[in-house]
Order: structure tokens, then C-alpha cells, then sequence
């Protein structure tokens, strides 16, 4: 077979694989939006055999030998690039058996069930089955994949590839050394106000806001779409179909707001990249840490800053004049930069929440060791809760039922939302070197700012990995301290410190 034959065929098994993807990521997307919930048994029964067809495809013995060889040619660098990763993923999944796989995803998805009852229930307990076979059936399928490497130090590679305990151990401890005693700081400064931020805000008005927050953000429905969930998420069929959610909270301002700018990052991050790479791994497989920089990026560098609501507050104000009405620009923007320990991550300061990672981190780490178990868990993460935030857990809703990544058998993924708002720092840093960002934000041309990401960080995909997308971004290694002098300066502002 000649090397033109053979890229035809992989090409055909790239587009073939595509369109199973395209539609299980469709059905996902109903399901967590729209769907009925009787429907789930049907429905996860039928995708758990998507999305086993899709694994008979991924796994063919015949491509295997194809990417083998393709990988080796001369051939264009993209396409080699994208041939040597799926050759990567290909051997890795091809150790898997296809029973065990279709096993593992119809398991997820019930417990992805099972976790919104408990969670309704305010009840770890109808959970905590689901979460311990979970748990059981990961760490057996990474033992398929490779029997003599760590099973976390894996599943952490997954999402962030080259990462392991030992460098997020090293990054944590970065942080664990200055940010605890900065909160300290912030707590014994006067408090500030915020009150008038979690009073009641009808949600037909939040609505009405986030047509023009959309607008405002071009988030242009001819790419996108936004739904509504329990827990906010974004999925991407291709560059031109990204599709984010939000949710409301009748009691607070803010939270759908910032959740929409956080998700609208991971989808620009999706439509930004090369088109020729639509459909392939390049877009595809893009790491957790990376798109995380990107969300928290635009949620926290841009969404909480003057420059931001300057444009912004005037239309919630108007949106909500009988709670804003009195409500300075001054009052507004500090009361949205408050610090202070709480018990949901997605709600959390800037300052506290990578806090609310590192004990997620600390307790993935002892469940894959051994030293920590599903039954109490509950207990263990209130006891983490007082441990690390000095606060004490009132509900599991709100406590260890709060997110839906481990029903997911999303594990090794919390670590990236701490490196990515890390990594954010240091893109932003530069990013003000290059353009007048307050200007652009001030005068609602957001999407230049996106050209500015398109250009130096969103167009590859994972062409390159965050190692070298940091070094072409910014001339540099990474290096966390940009992250620490970041949340120092301007808490140190924010609350006067001295």
C-alpha cells in the first residue's frame, strides 16, 4: 500500500469517527440540558453502544499498523503531528478491552444519575455505590493500559499530558506557601459589603441581561449556542458548533454571569482553532489545563475587572434598578471581588478557590492510594473543608455532591482548573504587554482580545503542548509566580493591605 493510500484510509477512519463522535456529543448534550430524565436507562443504553461501535472503530488492528507507518513518513508536519497522538491514543485504547469499555461508559452514565438524585436529595449515601464502583472500574481500566505505571499519575497525564503527583505536589506547594497566609490577611482587613449581591434577582432578568452579555461577549449564534444545566459545561461538535451552558441561582447576581464568561472561553478557545484541524485529534484532544486557562482567563482576567463592567454595570443596573440602584460602581466592584472562604467551587473567590482544588486534588490522590475510602468520604471532605477553609460543611449539595466530575469518571481533571488559572496569569501578563486590553474591554470590543488568544494560544489546538504554547506566547517557561504575584497584588489592593 502506498503512503497515498494510506493517508486515504486514515482520513476516512478520521471522518468516520468524527460523525460517531458528533452524535454521542449531541445525545450528551440533549441529555444534560433538555432531556427527559425518564429517558436516561433507554438513552445511556443505546449511547454506551455508540459509543462502543466508536471504540471497534478507534482500536481497528489494521490502522493501528497504518498510523505506525504514516508516522514515520514524510509527510506534512500537521497531519504528522496528528498521526503520532492518535497513535499514541490508539495503543493505549486498543488495551482495553471493547466489553469492559462499553461496561465502563453505561457505569458513568448511570452514575451520572445517580449523582443529580443525591444531589436533589441533599444525600451522598444514594451516591456513594455508584461513586465506589467508579472508582473500582478506573483504576482497572488504567490497569489495562498500563499495569506497571501509577494509576493517578495516569489519569493526571490524561488531562494534562507530562503532568504526575510529583510536579502538581511541587505546584501546590508553591501555592500552599503564600496563599493561605494571604487569605488570613484578607480575613482579619475590614470586610467588605457584598450583601446586596445575594438578595433576590428574578431570573427573567437574569435572562434579559445575558442576551446582551452574549452580544457583548460575540458570542455569535451563528457558531454558538447556549443552554441551561445543573452544572455548567461546554461540549464542541467542531469549530462553528460550540455549545456552552450556564445556570441560573435566583439569589445571586453574579453567578450565571461569570459562568457564562468562563464557558465562553473554552468555546472561543474551540472555534479559534485552525479550521483544517476540525474533525481531528488536533482539536480534539487540546489539554484540560490549557482550555482551563482559557475559561478562567475570560471569567477572572477579564470578568472581574473595571475595565469589564464599565461597560457592563451601567445595563445591569438599569437590568435591576431596584437591588443596583444605590449601588456605587465602587461598591459593585468590590463587592464582586470579595474574598472569603465558602463551600461551593464554582462560586468561589479568586483567592480561596485553588484551595477548593488542592483538596480535591489531595483526595483523589487518597483514593487511588488506598488511604482514603468511599464510605464516609463525606466526612472526609467536610473535615478538608474546616481543614484548609476554616469553614464548616452544611449540606452535601453543597459539599462533596457540589460537582459532577468523579460520577463522571472525570478524575485527574480538578488539578487542571489550578494550573490553567495559573497559566492564565502568565498569558495575561503578556497579553497587556502586547494590547491595550482595559481599552478594548471599555469600548465592547471583546473579540479583539479573542484575536489576540486566536493568534498566540487558540489557532494551534494541541499541535503543541502547553509547555511549548507557553514558551511561544510569552518567551518563557511557565512559572506559578506569576499566578502568586498576581492574587497578592490585588488583594493587597482590593482589601488595603500593607
Amino acid at each position: 500500500m502506498t503512503v497515498e493510500e494510506k493517508m486515504k484510509k486514515y482520513k476516512d477512519w478520521i471522518f468516520k469517527m468524527s460523525a460517531y463522535q458528533m452524535a454521542l456529543s449531541v445525545i450528551n448534550f440533549d441529555k444534560m440540558t433538555v432531556a427527559p430524565a425518564g429517558g436516561n436507562d433507554y438513552r445511556d443504553e443505546r449511547t454506551s453502544f455508540l459509543a462502543g461501535e466508536l471504540f471497534s472503530i478507534s482500536t481497528d488492528e489494521e490502522m493501528i499498523g497504518i498510523l505506525k507507518d504514516l508516522k514515520d513518513c514524510d509527510i506534512d508536519p500537521d497531519e504528522k503531528k496528528a498521526i503520532e497522538l492518535q497513535y499514541e491514543d490508539i495503543v493505549k485504547s486498543a488495551r482495553v478491552p471493547k466489553d469492559f469499555y462499553i461496561e465502563y461508559q453505561n457505569l458513568v452514565a448511570s452514575s451520572h444519575n445517580y449523582w443529580l438524585k443525591a444531589k436533589k436529595a441533599d444525600d451522598y449515601s444514594i451516591f456513594e455505590p455508584y461513586l465506589k464502583k467508579v472508582i473500582e472500574k478506573t483504576k482497572k481500566m488504567y490497569e489495562y493500559i498500563d499495569p506497571d505505571k501509577d494509576c493517578y499519575d495516569q489519569m493526571l497525564d490524561r488531562y494534562e499530558p507530562g503532568m504526575n503527583k510529583e510536579k502538581y505536589d511541587v505546584f501546590f506547594d508553591a501555592l500552599k506557601a503564600e496563599i493561605p497566609d494571604l487569605i488570613k490577611r484578607v480575613g482579619e482587613a475590614e470586610a467588605i459589603d457584598d450583601s446586596f449581591l445575594y438578595i433576590d434577582y428574578d431570573i427573567a432578568g437574569q435572562k434579559k441581561f445575558m442576551e446582551h452579555l452574549l452580544k457583548y461577549l460575540h458570542f455569535d449564534p451563528e457558531w454558538s449556542y447556549q443552554g441551561e444545566t445543573e452544572h455548567p459545561f461546554t461540549d464542541w461538535i467542531c469549530e462553528n458548533d460550540c455549545r456552552t451552558t450556564t445556570k441560573y441561582l435566583p439569589d445571586n447576581a453574579i453567578s450565571a454571569i461569570l459562568s457564562t464568561v468562563h464557558e465562553c472561553g473554552h468555546a472561543w478557545y474551540a472555534h479559534n482553532v485552525d479550521d483544517k484541524y476540525d474533525g481531528t485529534v488536533l482539536l480534539s484532544n487540546i489539554s484540560f489545563g490549557m482550555h482551563e486557562s482559557q475559561s478562567r482567563l475570560c471569567e477572572n482576567y477579564l470578568g472581574r475587572t473595571e475595565a469589564f463592567w464599565e461597560y457592563n454595570y451601567p445595563i445591569l443596573k438599569e437590568t435591576f434598578p431596584t437591588q443596583l440602584g444605590n449601588v456605587s460602581f465602587e461598591q459593585f466592584m468590590n463587592a464582586i471581588n470579595v474574598a472569603k472562604p465558602s463551600l461551593v467551587r464554582t462560586e468561589a473567590d479568586e483567592l480561596t478557590y485553588p484551595l477548593h482544588i488542592l483538596i480535591r486534588y489531595e483526595i483523589e490522590k487518597g483514593l487511588f492510594e488506598g488511604t482514603i475510602q468511599t464510605e464516609g468520604l463525606d466526612k472526609t471532605w467536610n473535615s478538608m473543608y474546616k481543614k484548609y477553609l476554616g469553614i464548616d460543611v452544611t449540606s452535601d449539595r453543597e459539599g462533596i455532591l457540589q460537582d459532577d466530575h468523579w460520577a463522571d469518571g472525570a478524575i485527574g481533571y480538578f488539578p487542571t482548573y489550578a494550573l490553567g488559572t495559573a497559566f492564565a496569569a502568565q498569558f495575561m501578563h503578556k497579553m497587556r504587554e502586547d494590547i491595550d486590553v482595559d481599552d478594548l474591554l471599555k469600548n465592547n470590543h471583546y473579540d479583539k482580545i479573542m484575536d489576540w488568544l486566536r493568534e498566540n494560544i487558540h489557532k494551534y489546538g494541541c499541535r503543541y503542548d502547553a509547555k511549548e504554547v507557553m514558551e511561544k506566547a510569552t518567551g518563557e517557561d511557565f512559572d506559578p509566580k506569576y499566578y502568586i504575584d498576581y492574587l497578592k497584588k490585588k488583594y493587597e489592593r482590593v482589601y488595603n493591605l500593607k
